[in-house]
């Protein structure tokens, strides 16, 4: 299609309403992708000029905390907030990028060298060229583009992955990836895709597609996995290393998500990647430990459990009597209980409540991974876990932070009919309590969204 279809609002509307947003929402989106198409038009982009947009959403992760990289479970779902990019193709390798908002552009190259700017954002889309560029010998073709998002950076709603998938979205189309022979024998499926961009983040090697650097973090493909394989209306489970789709379970009827960001970033940068490392290098060093001891050749933590139920206890054992990495015994088997308890007797149980729909047990399995989240993993600070609570005295079926970490959002399943004076009073609250917080704070509402998609 053409630049100039993109600017009429009439077809966006329509566009955007297929698509599953909610309704009240479709205006407000089409506005974003207007503003975005209108900057590209800025950039020297004819209306003639082909083109292409998509929107990329954030992602809840309602159970599941630091599971995915140890190839544990997790259930998620897609926001109706996210990344609306607007792109048309170049010739030549170039990629030049307008942040809509704040009227940044910047300009790299489809190269396999290509140097990132760690600690700005253009690192997320620059890792993306990159590797494509490594990983695809006929990447090589650029974009004009520009992106606008409505939601929060470093909220912890993944709007870096979000960027990096959009980023992807549009480059693999300008480059025809699905039509090479390398993209054809290792991403068959959208599932494959997220586990595939999560190697891009993290810097693994995806089959025969050699990694790199990535950004820095080291995660796994949950957030990948929820913005691409989400649908609306449901919540999905899946496990991960291998990827692998276990159940979509329907959202509660009547019921919606309110969402705190409680003004505390979530950086990944800085000390701040260094503390969500942390908990990921802490796994990495269990399963160090299990192949020093056995010879196993095991590479992730599930991968070792599910062998046997003995050697949950076994490994158990062995952390507690060793010293690796600058870890001490006490903080190598806090770790693992986290883990067993999150995924092993939580995400599960609650998955099944929730399906039957039984709102009861499935708010005091949240209640519990809420708690241990913030007694054993120890990422959370104290407006958190403070929204946490506060949204369930106020309510909520249930109510948890998520992410990564140190700062964030919360999440609170309510039921929609109340959702307005439910966000009224729980933002009072929290602007009561954490005056300074809640001055960048952001509370509003969100159904279970779709994944990621094309207007076309």
């Amino acid at each position: 299609m053409k630049l100039a279809r993109v600017l009429d609002r009439d077809w966006r509307e329509q566009v955007l309403c297929t698509r599953g947003l909610h309704a009240g929402g479709v205006a407000a989106k089409a506005g974003l992708f207007g503003r975005a198409a209108a900057a590209l038009q800025d950039m020297g982009v004819d209306v003639g000029s082909p083109a292409q947009a998509c929107f990329v959403p954030g992602r809840i992760e309602v159970l599941g905390k630091h599971t995915d990289y140890a190839g544990g479970h997790t259930i998620v779902n897609a926001v109706e907030q996210g990344f609306c990019m607007v792109a048309s193709p170049r010739e030549d390798a170039t990629v030049r990028l307008r942040a809509v908002a704040g009227g940044e552009t910047v300009e790299f190259a489809m190269h396999p060298e290509l140097r990132a700017a760690h600690g700005h954002w253009s690192n997320y889309p620059m890792t993306v060229a990159r590797r494509l560029a490594r990983n695809f010998g006929a990447a090589r073709k650029g974009a004009d583009a520009a992106f606008i998002s409505d939601l929060p950076p470093a909220s912890g709603m993944s709007s870096s992955s979000a960027m990096m998938i959009a980023t992807y979205l549009v480059l693999a189309r300008i480059n025809r990836l699905d039509q090479t022979l390398e993209h054809r024998q290792v991403i068959d499926s959208p599932l494959a895709l997220a586990a595939y961009l999560g190697t891009v983040e993290n810097g693994q090697t995806f089959g025969s597609l050699l990694g790199d650097q990535g950004v820095g973090t080291f995660g796994g493909s949950e957030d990948h996995t929820a913005i691409l394989c989400s649908q609306p209306g449901r919540l999905g489970q899946f496990g991960y290393c291998p990827a692998r789709f276990e159940r979509y379970i329907p959202m509660p009827s009547g019921c919606v998500f309110a969402l705190a960001f409680s003004g505390v970033v979530a950086e990944k940068t800085g000390a701040a990647q260094d503390q969500y490392n942390r908990a990921s290098r802490l796994v990495q060093t269990m399963v160090k430990i299990w192949r020093q001891h056995t010879g196993g050749a095991e590479v992730y933590l599930e991968e070792i459990l599910a062998a046997e139920p003995s050697r949950s206890d076994q490994l158990r054992n062995l952390l507690a009597n060793t010293t690796m990495d600058g870890f001490s015994p006490d903080e190598l088997v806090q770790r693992f209980d986290h883990y067993m308890e999150e995924n092993h007797h939580i995400v599960g149980p609650a998955g099944d409540a929730l399906a039957d729909g039984d709102l009861a047990t499935f708010g005091k399995l949240v209640d519990r991974s809420q708690e241990l989240t913030d007694t054993l993993l120890g990422n959370q600070v104290e407006e958190t876990v403070a929204l946490a609570r506060m949204a369930r005295e106020l309510g909520a079926h249930a109510a948890s932070a998520f992410g990564a970490g140190f700062g964030g959002s919360v999440w609170a399943m309510i039921d929609g009919e109340k959702a307005d004076d439910f966000l009224t009073v729980w933002s009072e609250r929290y602007r009561d309590a954490f005056p300074a917080a809640a001055s960048r704070a952001r509370f509003f509402t969100t159904q279970a969204a779709p994944a990621a998609f094309a207007l076309e």
